[in-house]
């Protein structure tokens, strides 16, 4: 058995003569197992609201999606891409042309996303799950369709029975414009709106219009180029597998990205948000564990004489200053135990009975409390960052009171 350690547990756990000593401790282990609490629950919200989104997209965005690297648009015609359509892992890929234009409805108008997608659009991601009102319908055989997203409706004042059509204008491509007709620069589009949707994030729901591809081709000056591929593969395909061995395919011309890769940005910035909480919870566990300077000095205060019976019977002072550096630690280790305990307990409420909500009206939020899901890396992590803060902030009061010790 490491000596040191059994010294130094006999005296964490061991009755002082001095109570004041016992209250320290017990501060010192409190305010780390406070601060650690801390750490676990607000971690494990950030991954719950980080899987609440990414469940979102997830009913949105594409399982897989083609990009060029350079330009805008490219020709799927090209013999690599069509390469894909014989892949037996791949089971839909879906042609869309998707950029800016300028939507009018009565005397309202926004700048909206025109996003053109094939008939077999429907069989890539769940629409039926997020329309609100109508279908997802893009042409019934006279008229062009449209569907939209919830606020891009609210702002246009719009809705799904209205007879009026919805207007689009984009500037036409590699155009000179005229002075005298500068309207003859702008290529323009009518839809009616046979369907609403929310995603319920507003990149979607307050820019995005749906309409058929040969119609945004039209918009937008294409012949028969696309701005993207999106793609769905076939049940049980390994996803990473399939997605470099497309990217092999296709070379460096273009991009292969995952549901993750597509919003990278986004969830880039939760993830830096959620570090920088840690850094800063960090922080205030690191002013907890100084409590241990004081705890730590008044027992070796107490046991000077046990520390002059060791020396006696041989002990030098690094053995001294390891009993005590290792009491130091053992305090924190105490209070990371206790505080990840009380924090997995306090997650698990959560989950269960949803003790804590968001405030707002019914409705308003996706999710009607706060989201709560533990990582066991992260558990890992919080005890490793403790338990090495409580022994870095142990080493000095431990050599220099030691050192003391005569």
């Amino acid at each position: 058995m490491n000596f040191p350690l059994y010294i130094a547990k006999r005296y964490l756990f061991s009755k002082k003569s001095h109570n004041a000593i016992n209250i320290i401790s017990l501060i010192s282990a409190s305010g780390v197992a406070v601060g650690t609490v801390a750490l676990v629950c607000v971690l494990s919200v950030f991954n719950g609201f980080q899987g609440v989104i990414e469940g979102l997209f997830g009913k949105f965005d594409a399982q897989l999606q083609v990009t060029v690297n350079e330009g805008k648009s490219f020709n799927p015609q090209i013999s690599s891409v069509q390469s894909l359509y014989k892949m037996p892992e791949i089971k839909v890929i879906c042609e869309v042309v998707q950029d800016n234009a300028l939507l009018i409805f009565s005397d309202k108008q926004t700048p909206a996303v025109i996003k053109g997608v094939e008939e077999n659009y429907t069989q890539l991601n769940a629409m039926d799950e997020i329309l609100l009102d109508g279908e997802f319908k893009l042409y019934d055989g006279v008229f062009d369709m449209g569907v939209a997203g919830v606020g891009l409706a609210q702002t246009l004042g719009c809705g799904v029975r209205f007879v009026e059509p919805l207007q689009l204008f984009a500037p036409k491509r590699n155009t000179t414009v005229s002075l005298a007709r500068p309207d003859n620069a702008f290529t323009s589009e009518f839809v009616f709106l046979s369907g609403i949707f929310m995603v319920q994030q507003a990149k979607y729901d307050a820019n995005l219009l749906f309409v058929r591809l040969p119609l945004a081709r039209k918009l937008f000056g294409y012949d028969n180029e696309v701005t993207s591929l999106e793609l769905r593969l076939t049940d049980g395909a390994n996803e990473l597998q399939v997605q470099k061995k497309i990217q092999t395919v296709l070379g460096d011309t273009f991009s292969v990205k995952n549901k993750y890769e597509q919003q990278a940005d986004f969830f880039r910035m939760m993830e830096v948000e959620k570090w920088i909480t840690y850094l800063i919870l960090s922080f205030i566990v690191l002013i907890a564990i100084f409590n241990v300077v004081g705890s730590l000095s008044m027992l070796i205060i107490e046991k000077k004489n046990d520390t002059k019976v060791l020396m006696n019977l041989g002990a030098n002072r690094k053995l001294i200053f390891k009993i005590f550096l290792f009491e130091g630690w053992l305090i924190s280790i105490l209070g990371v135990v206790v505080g990840i305990l009380l924090g997995l307990v306090v997650c698990w409420i959560q989950i269960q009975f949803g003790i804590l909500s968001l405030n707002g009206t019914d409705g308003a939020f996706v999710v009607e409390a706060y989201p709560v899901l533990v990582k066991w890396t992260d558990i890992v992590l919080i005890f490793g960052t403790v338990s090495l803060l409580g022994f870095l902030a142990a080493i000095y009061p431990a050599h220099k009171l030691t050192r003391e010790v005569k």
